[in-house]
């Protein structure tokens, strides 16, 4: 079923100011938000989006789905854009490409102005048509295709490319290598999900290690695996000295039991971005003590300023953040890069609200501040990608720990 988020009180208004009794509000269908608190007479501005809720990826598609919605509701009870309240067009599609396909068509029939994705395969899929549509477009895949102008126009990314996430952590393993007193460079073997979220960032990781003089492997994870000891075997006998993760936090938990299993704890393990939460953490169940994450937005754990809105917001409805992890987090502040960089930035240049240009206002977008939550966000007519820059985190305690600023892939 289609959910819509959609606030306004025009007829309430026009009720009251005729003396008449304004009517109540009806029960809101399954999955509408509730209403704002001020009236909001402009026209709703219509934004796209597909979540993954009960696909393979829904365990952190839920809180991440959450975080766009809760952005929503948070920015329509403050009196929306210049006046003017989002409708979030929105259904789950399972993590399939065929449906992602049909819904974005549908939406756009219906007016939307930008469009929020999720998964490598679908965004990858539907980067040509959003070209011919001029929708600008984001998503939660960090595929490096989607930051280039050339090949993706109406791309835009917030969080660092997973092949900029692997520059950065065979960056650092190179670094932690030497600070440990050995010769020479590591071997790496990267672990990955088999998709083209999975295979993103091998080539670029391939060619650092070879620039760098490291021994690399890629080894896919096959879906739904409940042992992993094959894959392992693998990379004991390549040699490996550090492991890196491109997957998400189920299959990479696992990985992490099997390598304590094995006797394999020498072995440094560096998850990239979806694997490096909470859930992985939970998951692992004391197995992922030590290992290290690159992390593109900033765990709730950290006291940044970025994360008070939402903590304040969810607190107010009785939630935690801490409970509801990082991704929320990562989504509020994705949808709010395109609302405040690309929409709100059109309406105040007075500028009618069309893709070509929100995508001309996004473009002009430097230094978006995110309170700490990301690097600064900027973009330009040659560059989609939002920054180039993270910090790395390590388990310790339990809990993800900051062990470095933020560490440029260039």
């Amino acid at each position: 079923m289609r959910k819509i988020l959609l606030l306004s009180f025009v007829l309430w208004a026009a009720l009251a100011l005729a003396g008449c009794p304004a009517p109540q509000p009806a029960s809101p269908d399954q999955g509408a938000q509730a209403p704002a608190q001020e009236a909001m007479a402009g026209e709703p501005i219509k934004i796209g989006a597909i979540f993954d809720l009960t696909g393979p990826t829904s365990d952190v598609g839920t809180p991440y789905a959450e975080g766009i919605q809760g952005y929503v509701q948070w920015l329509n009870e403050k009196g929306g854009v210049s006046g003017r309240p989002i409708e979030l067009l929105f259904q789950d599609y399972g993590y399939k490409v065929d449906v992602a396909e049909q819904l974005y068509s549908q939406f756009v029939n219906e007016g939307i102005v930008a469009f929020q994705g999720w998964g490598t395969g679908d965004t990858e899929a539907l980067r040509g048509r959003i070209a011919a549509d001029e929708i600008p477009f984001m998503s939660a895949s960090y595929s490096a295709v989607l930051g280039n102008p050339e090949e993706a126009p109406y791309n835009f990314l917030v969080g660092t490319t997973y092949s900029d996430q692997m520059l950065i952590a065979l960056r650092w393993a190179l670094e932690d290598w030497a600070a440990k007193g050995n010769a020479g460079a590591p071997k790496v073997a990267v672990l990955h999900h088999d998709s083209p979220f999975g295979r993103s960032p091998v080539p670029d990781g391939e060619a650092f290690a070879q620039a760098n003089g490291m021994a690399f492997t890629a080894i896919a994870m096959p879906r739904g695996a409940t042992d992993l000891t094959p894959e392992l075997t693998q990379a004991r006998e390549f040699g490996a000295n550090y492991i890196v993760i491109q997957n998400v936090s189920s299959p990479a938990a696992l990985l992490l039991k099997d390598r304590q299993r094995l006797g394999m704890d020498d072995v440094q393990v560096i998850c990239l971005n979806w694997c490096a939460d909470e859930i992985l953490v939970n998951l692992a169940e004391g197995a992922a003590e030590g290992v290290v994450g690159t992390l593109p937005f900033a765990p709730p754990t950290e006291d940044v300023p970025g994360l008070q809105a939402p903590r304040d917001f969810l607190a107010a409805q009785g939630q935690d953040l801490n409970e509801i992890g990082l991704h929320y987090g990562q989504g509020w502040w994705t949808m709010a890069v395109m609302v405040e960089g690309g929409i709100q930035r059109t309406l105040e240049a007075g500028m009618e609200l069309t893709g070509p240009n929100i995508k001309a206002s996004l473009e002009g977008l430097q230094g978006f501040d995110t309170g700490g939550v990301t690097a600064p966000i900027s973009y330009s007519e040659e560059d989609h990608r939002g920054n180039r820059s993270l910090r790395i985190f390590q388990v310790q305690d339990g809990q993800w720990k900051a062990i470095t600023d933020y560490i440029d892939a260039e």
